[in-house]
């Protein structure tokens, strides 16, 4: 008989070549994840560009579209931008032209990149989500700062590879002069992995990476100090704190709080309006308005058949500060959206407050610095690591230009010497190659020559020979001498090559640096918070789930309308700033509480609205009990499993609707009503499903504001459950029925009290008289 596992593995193929269908599909996978890891998503960690991006680019300064090219004062002329991708996609990139005219175009937005790539002629889109013109209509050259990325790549800087097709060559990096990936930042999606890195600013940039070439060992708190944060191109302000910063910066991943910014513009009579001028990255005038649409004139949500409690509120409090709002931008300023109050009156803190709280203008910027690296690997990488990396490059990039121009021109040196010999024996190398029917071996043979040299001189015009032609050889070598020992001293000395990066990144960025446009400072998100009258009322459960408050405290019950079939549940005498707590049937274990303000509660004459309107019940649970009341309230909270423990009201409230998960009750077991504890409560009473009851000191219980099992109180099982729990001062009443099924209730004090008086987690003693027990009051 085979073994099992031989039965289980397929036989070998015939062809040994083949491979299994699984193994192909995992290999096809990869190829293609790492394929657009490396090829399409991720930015480069040297240069900060994507391949698109890097092929773009190349091609413009193949074309002669940068800055050192041909035209007026050195500046080219744009060329139409369709012939540029044609150029890209002929020779570089394969793929769908509007994927290539996409990039472009991102890289001549001065909204998208802090320091655009390309100086675009024409539409090239809006902040607001305006699209580019078409590629037919719109012209494109490199910008002044590209240079920065591209020069020197001619001179033996980089590795270059075959094209798609072997044709030709494109760069496998750019010799980028400053690093880019943190100057403009880059964001994609690849498969697996996603990167969000923010820009910066070029001069803080410029002075941590000379900072870290003169000190590898620089603190974090002083890096930290030199690059306190992203500059964003369209400006606005992060509030988040310098510590979460330098947090998401070591680690590489995190968000950032950032918020517009705006002034007050005073207007006659007293009248003013809020002015909106930078919007936080990724945020348009378009949107903005669109939100506050929605807000001020919000639409039914799917499946409900009225506004929501919360859409109300929302619309009423917007607009009881707001008027009205429009959008003032255009080509003087990029950004003016402008608010005007419902009256003079209304304060300005309230409206931003307001506006901040509901809107885009206050959000959160992720930082995710995945890139690949040096490597060739794509990891996330800390500022610090992006910064080493960067400069690590640099150096290599920098030593391969100093050997590139060391060999040309000992090259050329050699060249001269060769010319020097000429004219110092003129007459005898005119003789030679007049005479010889091979000059060159003879001038080699002669003169000790080097091949080179010697096919230089047959080269040479005869008004090369003259007196004069000497003198500039001779200052020509002085020069290239000179600059052959300047560059032995870079290659020969760590020290010296330092040097030369400092004052080159220096140079650059006294160029082309400028001022800090994000502000960073540190405030409190802005939380709007709803004015509601401090009053008492009485909130009024049905036996369905409907709830309601009434104002004032004296309500009659007996006089209270429900619906048909629907009756009274429970009335809970509270304030209006109070919260009603919801506590859901036990699912799956879990014991969840749903916090509904008092305040948004419906009052009047009606019948309320059912409670699962106002929070998102956990997946079969229904509402259960509750309870409204002050924060500070403590209850006691206990499940038919004999488990309890005491929680302040405030400790189970939470801020979505969805609930909070507080409690864990055995499955099977259910969740009792909670009990509210008074200040001259000393006492717990447990009462079990076959007529015990177990009385201890209410100390043997502790608060417990984070929730969970809780300890055990009574001693019971499945077949007799933990039927009511009640704190009491010095008597408790037992409610059940007697003989005959007639309702039955015994109040408990004193002596007969006291025989039921035990510790905690004990079985507790049977009340007499009592065919069945039912609840405590």
């Amino acid at each position: 008989m085979p073994d099992q596992l031989d039965l289980l593995t397929p036989p070998p193929p015939e062809n040994p070549d083949a491979i299994t269908l699984a193994h192909y599909a995992e290999r096809a996978y990869l190829e293609y994840a790492l394929s657009v890891v490396k090829g399409r998503a991720l930015p480069d960690v040297c240069d900060g560009a994507k391949p698109v991006q890097r092929r773009i680019l190349y091609s413009m300064q193949r074309m002669g579209l940068g800055h050192t090219g041909p035209g007026a004062a050195g500046i080219p002329k744009p060329v139409k931008s369709a012939r540029v991708v044609g150029d890209v996609l002929g020779r570089f990139h394969p793929h769908g032209d509007q994927a290539a005219y996409d990039a472009l175009v991102r890289m001549a937005q001065d909204f998208a990149l802090r320091y655009p790539l390309i100086d675009g002629q024409g539409n090239f889109g809006s902040r607001d989500g305006d699209g580019a013109a078409a590629m037919r209509y719109t012209e494109a050259r490199l910008s002044p700062i590209a240079r920065l990325l591209m020069d020197d790549i001619d001179e033996g800087t980089v590795d270059f590879i075959p094209n798609y097709d072997g044709s030709t060559e494109e760069p496998k990096q750019l010799p980028a002069r400053l690093p880019f990936a943190l100057l403009n930042g880059a964001s994609g999606i690849a498969v697996g992995l996603a990167t969000e890195i923010p820009s910066h600013n070029l001069r803080e940039v410029a002075a941590a990476a000379v900072a870290l070439i003169r000190n590898e060992h620089l603190s974090d708190d002083e890096l930290h100090a030199l690059v306190p944060g992203p500059d964003y191109p369209g400006g606005g302000q992060i509030i988040s704190s310098p510590a979460d910063i330098r947090d998401a910066y070591a680690t590489g991943r995190g968000s950032l709080k950032v918020r517009a910014r705006w002034k007050i513009e005073d207007l006659a009579r007293g009248q003013w309006q809020l002015v909106v001028t930078e919007l936080p990255p990724g945020v348009s005038s378009q949107r903005v308005l669109e939100e506050i649409e929605e807000l001020t004139n919000p639409k039914v949500k799917a499946g409900k058949k009225a506004l929501s409690a919360d859409q109300v509120q929302l619309k009423a409090s917007l607009l009881s500060v707001l008027d009205t709002v429009r959008d003032e931008s255009g080509k003087q300023d990029a950004v003016r959206l402008v608010f005007e109050p419902k009256s003079r009156t209304v304060a300005q803190d309230e409206l931003i407050t307001q506006l901040l709280a509901h809107t885009s203008l206050e959000t959160s910027a992720p930082i995710n610095l995945t890139m690949v690296g040096r490597d060739g690997r794509p990891t996330q990488k800390s500022l610090r690591q992006m910064f080493s990396e960067w400069i690590d490059f640099r150096q290599v990039t920098v030593a391969r230009r100093s050997q590139h121009r060391l060999d040309k021109v000992l090259a050329r040196i050699h060249v001269l010497e060769g010319r020097q010999l000429v004219l110092l024996n003129i007459d005898e190398v005119i003789r030679i190659i007049r005479e010889s029917d091979e000059p060159k071996p003879a001038l080699i043979a002669r003169f000790n020559l080097s091949d080179r040299q010697a096919e230089d001189i047959l080269e040479i015009r005869l008004r090369q020979l003259a007196r004069l032609e000497a003198i500039k050889i001779e200052q020509e070598l002085k020069t290239l001498r000179e600059e052959q020992g300047r560059l032995e001293e870079i290659l020969g000395s760590p020290s010296a090559l330092k040097r030369l990066l400092i004052k080159e990144i220096e140079a650059d960025a006294k160029a082309h640096g400028d001022d800090r446009r994000t502000l960073i400072q540190a405030e409190k998100r802005a939380v709007a918070e709803i004015k509601v009258v401090d009053e008492p009322v009485t909130v009024v459960v049905s036996q369905k789930g409907w709830v309601r408050a009434l104002k004032g405290h004296e309500v009659d019950a007996s006089a209270l309308q429900f619906k048909a079939g629907d009756g009274l549940l429970a009335t809970f005498n509270c304030r209006s700033v109070e919260t009603l707590l919801v506590f859901g049937s036990a699912a799956k274990g879990s014991g969840r509480v749903y916090s509904v303000a008092v305040s948004s509660l419906p009052g009047g004459r009606g019948d309320g609205v059912p409670v699962t309107s106002l929070i998102d019940l956990e997946p079969g649970t229904q509402p259960a009990h509750y309870f409204a009341g002050a924060a500070d309230a403590t209850l006691l909270l206990a499940s038919s499993a004999g488990f309890g423990l005491m929680a302040k009201a405030g400790d189970m409230h939470g801020r979505n609707k969805g609930g909070k998960a507080f409690l864990t009750v055995d499955e099977g077991a259910s969740l009792l009503p909670p009990r509210l504890v008074l200040p001259g409560h000393h006492q717990v009473a447990c009462l079990a499903a076959d007529g015990r009851l177990l009385v201890f000191a209410l100390d043997e219980l502790k608060l417990q504001p984070g929730g969970g099992k809780g300890l055990t109180l009574m001693e019971v099982d499945a077949k007799t459950p933990l039927l009511s729990v009640a704190p009491l001062a010095d008597s408790v009443t037992v409610i059940g029925t007697g003989r005959g099924d007639k309702p039955r209730e015994e109040l408990l004090k004193n002596s007969a009290l006291a025989g039921h008086v035990g510790k905690r987690a004990r079985k507790g003693k049977v009340v007499e008289g009592f065919k069945k027990a039912l609840r405590l009051a």
